[in-house]
């Protein structure tokens, strides 16, 4: 099993009270997604002068971009209480159909991983989302009969980060659908000085630019590298923190300038040392850095891509030359560099036929 990342952009379970304590209640304390944030901003205002519940609400983005934080949000704004449950949970309509039916008028139900839903269940949301019913099957065979059950009116929040496996019944059910982007740094430093406040930190400017260059352009990683930085300043009794201690902190934890850790330079070193640059199948990349193939595919290979360090190809995965360079190696004159190196981005449909292994 591959160690715990600092990097990577899902949630860790004992991170959930650290990262609840950090959330921001309102939307005016919401940092960045500012398209988003308006429109939402003017969903919520309108459904509170009808007097009304809100619309449903779907969001979708990578990973740690802040989807739970907006759908407690908006119970927030709408004054409303929230229920919390996932699409792995409800693999029946027995399932869902026991949450709707314990819902209080104007509730708001938030939906993690909506698209992991099981179909059954999928069908029984289209009438609860369009009509405020469902119908609760009792018996089986012949004698099966369908008892209609009236819903009181409530939210529903999706979240999902692959909203291309929702199907389009469900998706044009939601009244508002807003997609999540990546921060920039400049957004990433202000999210770090709410954080740094409220855990009562004294960073320099130099400082919180230094950690949210390192973040992948995700609030949640950014979090977790300053509690790290927080540990080590604390270790070494240093009462402020400036970039060359946090720099200093984030190499102890070998990430590194760029936001990559261990694994992502392991990906890189071999591709670029091992392969002479690729292209090489998903398979034997992971035997070559030990690790499941899965894992470097979620973990690693995203955000490599998103920065132009590796490429998908129709035969494999190749590196770039801005990966020599961050490695600090010599660019062999037989690196294949094809201009379709550049094409592919994961999720494409020639990628994922690339993974011939």
């Amino acid at each position: 099993m591959a160690e715990p990342s600092l990097v990577a952009s899902q949630e860790e379970p004992e991170e959930r009270v650290i990262e609840a304590a950090l959330r921001p209640k309102f939307l005016d304390e919401f940092v960045g997604q500012a398209r988003v944030r308006r429109q939402l901003s003017l969903v919520l205002e309108a459904s509170r002068l009808r007097g009304r519940t809100a619309d449903h609400v779907l969001l979708s983005g990578p990973p740690g971009l802040g989807k739970t934080t907006l759908a407690m949000i908006i119970a927030g704004e709408m004054n409303a209480p929230l229920r919390i449950s996932s699409g792995p949970a409800i693999q029946h309509a027995g399932d869902l159909a026991a949450i709707l039916s314990s819902l209080s008028e104007g509730e708001v139900l938030f939906l993690d991983e909506i698209h992991r839903m099981s179909r059954p269940a999928e069908e029984m949301l289209y009438m609860a989302m369009e009509d405020f019913r469902v119908d609760i099957v009792v018996g089986k065979g012949a004698g099966a009969t369908a008892i209609p059950l009236d819903l009181p009116p409530f939210t529903l929040v999706g979240a999902t980060t692959r909203a291309g496996l929702l199907p389009g019944p469900l998706r044009d059910r939601f009244g508002f659908t807003g997609h999540l982007e990546f921060y920039s740094v400049e957004e990433l430093e202000l999210v770090l000085r709410r954080s740094a406040g409220l855990l009562d930190l004294r960073v320099t400017s130099a400082g919180f630019t230094e950690v949210a260059g390192r973040s992948r352009g995700t609030p949640r990683i950014a979090n977790r590298l300053l509690r790290r930085v927080r540990d080590w300043a604390l270790v070494h009794q240093i009462d402020q923190i400036d970039a060359q201690a946090a720099g200093a902190a984030l190499d102890m934890y070998e990430v590194d300038a760029k936001g990559l850790d261990r694994l992502d330079r392991n990906v890189l070193t071999a591709l670029a040392t091992k392969f002479g640059g690729g292209p090489v199948g998903l398979s034997t990349l992971a035997i070559a850095v030990g690790e499941e193939p899965e894992t470097v595919e979620t973990v690693a290979e995203p955000y490599l891509v998103r920065e132009g360090l590796m490429g998908r190809t129709p035969r494999g995965r190749v590196v770039t030359p801005l990966a020599y360079e961050h490695l600090g190696l010599p660019v062999p004159a037989s690196a294949p560099f094809a201009q379709s190196a550049t094409l592919f981005g994961p999720g494409s449909d020639e990628a994922d036929e690339s993974l011939e292994e």
